[in-house]
């Protein structure tokens, strides 16, 4: 297969948080003449299509750069989004950044129908030559199977002969998504070697510092989802730390304060910060992607993979922050001598991450869920996040607040950083409201001096105090 020429024209499918700043950036280089954005004209996202035409950006929060940007492409007629997935015949690579959840947690079943719908599409409508890239995570073996099998039963074509093929995961966070795109190092793995170095082709021109670390395309699937499953290793080990600080009566600030002293060569203990759940399309579920490849490939690792695997643990713990957040509010409002039935909780946050309106497999909602299923009367606020057809979200604060028997802080948005507590308290209306914090982001001895009744995760100094 010899390449037809540099890639001057990309499409991109799925118009989400990682495809908008991806064909933004791509967009935006002058190596690139342009840059179509395929969505799904669906009921629920058809939307999109309309905003980004006009230079409008889909995605709320605070994104620096991310609305400037959008708006030049399209005044320079260098984007432009639409439906019609024939355009994908006149791109000389694609990318593909759609959903990939697990749909069975206990089985390893992921949900691919958005990944497979746009393989089938692609393979429809692709040319000779172009380069078809996966950037959703996927269960380690996927680019080199079932994409590869799709994209060549519905173009006639073989991989690696007549088209290049790899996988290059994405590595953002909502709050910097161009930040991540541009000066992260870009893992990019073919299923050859031409594939591998055409993928490199396409990235390294929108990189401002990282580079292109280069490897197989199983290397780099088994890369990003081990990236995720690691780090909610780390956060499982510091939230399962909490509550240990918590029964025992201490800060466990002061203890990570202590750890984290240990430094000299060689010498690292940094220790992450615990809260009040895992949320986002990430690390819910890349560690059952790992966990699945290892099952699929029938591969002995001396333990179980269904029992004993240390990511599935860390899965648990992480997925039970929501339910003790439940049992902090539970443990203060007996202190209050109220009962959780009829009680008016708030809770603050319905998205995943600070200062962004990404709410995906966000953990206020078991906890909203336990709230309710015990009697109580559960609102909403978000300054970024929307009500939908599922949710009721409010983003006027003071409202919301009126009447509160419980503030339950879910997300570290700024707004919830500097809250005047007297002023709270105030809109409750009550003598000793509760604030149970899952983000760190109250001062505890504030809190109880205004007269809250405080639980904190990992405040077990502070958990037991009571107003005078």
């Amino acid at each position: 297969m010899n390449k037809k020429g540099p890639i001057k024209k990309i499409g991109v499918i799925g118009m989400g948080y990682v495809g908008i700043p991806s064909a933004a950036v791509f967009a935006a280089s002058p190596v690139y003449d342009f840059v179509w954005g395929f969505q799904r004209n669906s009921v629920s996202s058809k939307y999109k299509i309309a905003m980004l035409n006009k230079g409008e950006c889909p995605i709320d929060g605070r994104e620096p750069g991310l609305r400037e940007l959008i708006e030049r492409i399209v005044e320079k007629n260098k984007f432009e989004c639409t439906s019609d997935t024939t355009k994908i015949s006149e791109v000389d690579a694609v990318t593909i950044a759609v959903e990939t959840p697990i749909q069975d947690k206990n089985r390893l079943l992921a949900d691919y129908d958005s990944l497979i719908d746009a393989l089938r599409k692609t393979g429809k409508n692709m040319a000779e030559g172009v380069l078809v890239v996966i950037e959703s995570t996927v269960t380690p073996g996927i680019t080199d199977g079932l994409a590869r099998d799709i994209l060549e039963e519905e173009s006639g074509m073989k991989a690696g002969v007549d088209f290049f093929l790899a996988h290059a995961p994405e590595r953002v966070m909502p709050g910097r998504l161009l930040k991540n795109i541009q000066e992260y190092d870009r893992v990019v793995g073919g299923i050859d070697a031409r594939s591998t170095e055409r993928a490199g082709e396409l990235y390294t021109p929108i990189l401002t510092k990282g580079n292109v670390i280069a490897m197989s395309a199983m290397a780099a699937e088994v890369s990003k989802t081990a990236e995720n499953a690691l780090r909610d290793l780390q956060i499982a080990a510091v939230n399962e730390l909490a509550i240990y600080c918590e029964g025992l009566g201490i800060n466990f600030y002061d203890v990570k304060e202590a750890i984290d002293s240990l430094k000299g060569e060689g010498v690292s203990r940094a220790v992450l910060f615990p809260g009040a759940g895992v949320g986002g399309h990430c690390l819910p579920k890349d560690s059952y992607h790992l966990m699945r490849a290892m099952k699929e490939k029938e591969v002995s690792s001396g333990f179980s993979v269904d029992s004993e695997s240390l990511f599935r643990l860390a899965r648990n713990i992480n997925d039970f922050m929501p339910k003790h957040m439940y049992e902090l509010t539970i443990s203060a409002l007996k202190s209050a001598d109220q009962s959780p039935r009829g009680a008016k909780v708030i809770i603050l946050g319905w998205a995943y991450n600070r200062n962004t309106d990404d709410s995906r497999n966000t953990p206020a909602k078991p906890y909203k869920d336990l709230m309710l299923k015990s009697g109580a009367i559960v609102k909403i606020h978000d300054p970024y996040v929307k009500s939908n057809g599922e949710i009721q979200i409010s983003n006027d604060f003071d409202s919301v607040l009126e009447g509160a028997d419980v503030i339950a802080v879910f997300t570290a948005h700024d707004d919830y950083a500097n809250l005047d507590l007297n002023k709270v308290k105030r809109l409750s209306g009550k003598d000793y409201p509760v604030i149970v914090d899952g983000r760190n982001v109250i001062d505890p001895e504030e809190a109880v001096k205004t007269g809250f009744l405080y639980r904190g995760i990992g405040r077990g100094d502070k958990n037991n105090i009571l107003t005078e």
